[in-house]
């Protein structure tokens, strides 16, 4: 739960680290990666999730400050940095894209495709990121670091080290687990291989939330007869993975790898049923399916080529979706299928000194980087009338069938130091885009063929008065260009029914932020305050049933329409976000966080110059986290409590939305215990007392409750 907190508190220790390319004292922020150094930036440590034992990887970032975790279904979960989500949200795993051009404006089901047992470490980039990171990366970035097979290069011959785990939790009957093998093949050679499968029933809370006021429940989601256990909940899910890494040298190596997941039958919850429709309606993602494999060379290629990394990838992303009518005697059906080939080069410079004293140095170091990613789509639908057992399809799927979507750049970042005091960061990406699609007489179509070229640019400092505090001050810009979603898209949305716009711009932001970091041997405290300006924002603008496209009855059919388009004004995200971690005598750690976030942009009302708040902006929430670990027998015992404020700012949108009770959604705290036992890295027990209070709660915007009172079991082995 805390065990990287404690890393992290011993190496605050040392705040002035040797560099080992120049020999001189600068200063590390040594939880971490260099992407995110200098920046409000969080991370979570495979340590914590063993002990925290999320659901998925979204879930395991619920701990760090300025991310929320909305769920649409049990099945799908989408964290938010700094109020946005989706496509303004960046999702990298090991360095490769995983934002395609189909990926939604609003919570999503996409991270939850990546398995939280391949992961060794999650890291957030909170704030505008698209210099380094391209496009997408408003709100921030999401990296994915995966687990690596054992590499010892004292061991000749082969060595196999095989493991297990198990999972099984009360509160939706979950039961699954994983096996792996962790093989050596002589000095040079390893390979990580593992599967995994569970299969999790309806979710039971703590009981309906009650709307602020009114005391009502929502209409979402649908309970059963005993009150606690949610309609729309429950899934099955299989992955597996396969990473080899090869060492071409002491610095150097090349690594292959896939990774799959497979999901089935995994309702939408608010859609299952619909608030306003039928009890025996139902929209189910009948298959949810994501493929990546992958080839990389990674290290130094030279003493001027550092920190090499080449990646060539290709990813599929399948999706099978089934609408049951029954009242209708119909069903509906949807395939959609996306192609993704990616290739990326990043790489660094030596720290060179430019000038100065052995004491003061003035240093320069450069990182670059260049990557291309290409989407193809194919999407198709069709309608089966069940009483007479006919099948119909479309002319057109969720998407045009055939769309294509390209998209790149190239960055530089340099940083400049000035002793182990200073240090001043600048860097510029030239980015660009195309996206097209063919038109469909038939529905309404319109083709769809538009390119994109910005330029954007960054700048940070980082002062550093002394060894246990440093000061920092960022601007960064971020870009976003529309998506195929955007451009073609017909879907059914969280507060109603959504139709494409073939000539929305991309939006850009800008973030402004100031932080400081105080460390010392037992305490730690960061603290950041953030303004972010968002222009040409995408956003929903209310449409009649008229203006619904053709070929489309559920646009008309629906209780709500909207039309993306981009807003003509400036819209502002500011906030505020902190973190303390203090240890105490005895081995025991307390960490606290704490979230702050307020957004509002223009009115997309005709004939108004309001302005309004933007869509499902979480409100104060934060966590605390005491622990105590006993250093000779490897037995923990902790206690997390997660909470968060009542949120009645609600935007146009969000007050048609039925995920959200009428007034706002109501505060919440969750309080979990647990209690493990770990013997080297031969075996693992973990037993958490999930929601111990039994609070009703719902984090703000979401379908489900989160579970009522509950147990979760893990067990973990390795030889």
């Amino acid at each position: 739960m805390i065990a990287g907190a404690l890393g992290l508190l011993a190496a605050g220790r040392a705040a002035h680290a040797q560099d080992l390319d120049s020999g001189t004292a600068t200063v590390r922020n040594e939880r971490g990666s260099a992407e995110a150094r200098g920046r409000s930036s969080g991370e979570v440590t495979r340590e914590e999730m063993e002990e925290r034992a999320p659901r998925s990887s979204p879930d395991a970032l619920r701990f760090v400050p300025g991310v929320t975790i909305q769920q649409t279904a049990h099945g799908q979960a989408s964290p938010f940095v700094r109020g946005l989500t989706g496509q303004q949200v960046l999702l990298l795993f090991d360095g490769v894209r995983l934002n395609t051009g189909v990926y939604r404006q609003g919570p999503n089901q996409y991270f939850f495709t990546v398995d939280a047992q391949s992961i060794e470490r999650l890291e957030v980039v909170r704030g505008s990121a698209s210099v380094r990171w391209g496009s997408d990366a408003i709100g921030g970035a999401v990296l994915a670091t995966p687990r690596e097979p054992t590499l010892d290069r004292a061991r000749p011959g082969v060595t196999l080290h095989p493991g297990a785990r198990l999972r099984y939790g009360t509160a939706d009957g979950e039961l699954g687990g994983r096996a792996e093998v962790d093989a050596q093949l002589g000095r040079s050679v390893a390979v990580l291989v593992g599967g995994a499968y569970r299969d999790v029933g309806p979710l039971e809370s703590a009981g309906p939330i009650r709307a602020l006021g009114t005391w009502r429940a929502p209409p979402v989601p649908y309970f059963e007869a005993d009150g606690r256990t949610q309609r729309g909940t429950g899934f099955q899910e299989g992955t597996f993975d396969a990473r080899a890494v090869v060492r071409l040298r002491h610095d150097l190596h090349a690594v292959a790898a896939v990774y799959g997941y497979r999901q089935y039958d995994a309702p939408r919850t608010d859609l299952c049923p619909p608030a306003y429709g039928s009890d025996r309606e139902c929209l189910r993602y009948e298959e949810q399916f994501r493929t990546l494999a992958y080839a990389a060379l990674r290290g130094n290629a030279g003493p001027r080529v550092r920190e090499l990394d080449v990646v060539l990838s290709y990813q599929r992303s399948h999706e099978r979706r089934r609408l049951d009518r029954p009242l209708s005697a119909a069903t509906n059906g949807f395939v959609d299928d996306v192609d993704t080939l990616g290739i990326a080069v990043r790489a660094s410079t030596a720290r060179a000194r430019l000038a100065g004293t052995p004491a003061r140095p003035l240093t320069l170091r450069a990182r670059y980087g260049v990557e291309a990613w290409r989407d193809g789509v194919a999407s198709t639908s069709w309608i089966t009338f069940t009483d007479v057992d006919i099948t119909r399809r479309y002319s057109r799927g969720q998407y045009v069938d055939g769309a294509r979507m390209l998209q790149g750049g190239a960055w530089l970042e340099a940083e400049l130091g000035y002793g182990p005091h200073l240090r001043v960061r600048a860097g510029a990406r030239l980015a660009g885009a195309a996206a097209s699609a063919g038109g469909d007489p038939m529905s309404a179509t319109q083709p769809v063929d538009t390119s994109a070229l910005a330029a954007l640019g960054r700048a940070g400092i980082e002062w550093h008065p002394s060894a246990a505090l440093a000061l920092l001050a960022n601007v960064d810009q971020g870009l976003r260009v529309p998506n195929l979603d955007d451009l073609t898209s017909r879907q059914q949305a969280g507060p109603g029914f959504q139709f494409e716009n073939p000539s929305l711009a991309p939006e850009r932001s800008t973030t402004y932020e100031l932080g400081a970091r105080l460390r010392l041997s037992w305490l730690e405290v960061e603290a950041w305050g953030y303004a972010m300006t968002l222009g040409g924002a995408i956003t929903r603008a209310l449409r009649s049933a008229a203006e619904c496209p053709a070929m489309t009855p559920q646009c008309a059919a629906s209780w709500s329409r909207f039309q993306l388009i981009n807003a003509t004004g400036v819209s502002v995200v500011a906030g505020a976000e902190g973190a303390v971690r203090l240890q105490l005598p005895w081995g025991v750690s307390v960490v606290a966080t704490a979230a702050f976030v307020w957004a509002e942009g223009p009115s997309t009302e005709a004939g108004t110059t309001a302005r309004v708040p933007l869509s499902r902006i979480p409100p104060l929430n934060g966590t605390v986290e005491a622990r105590w670990r006993h250093p000779g027998t490897g037995v923990y015992v902790g206690a997390a409590m997660r909470w968060a404020a009542d949120q009645t700012r609600l935007a146009p949108a969000d007050l048609g939305d039925a995920r959200i009770p009428l007034g706002g959604t109501p505060g919440y705290a969750v309080l979990d215990l647990r209690i493990g036992w770990r013997w080297r890295d031969h075996l693992r027990a973990g037993l958490s007392l999930e929601n111990a209070i039994d609070s009703p709660y719902r984090v703000h915007g979401s379908s489900i409750n989160g579970p009522g009172r509950s147990l979760l079991f893990t067990l973990a082995t390795r030889l």
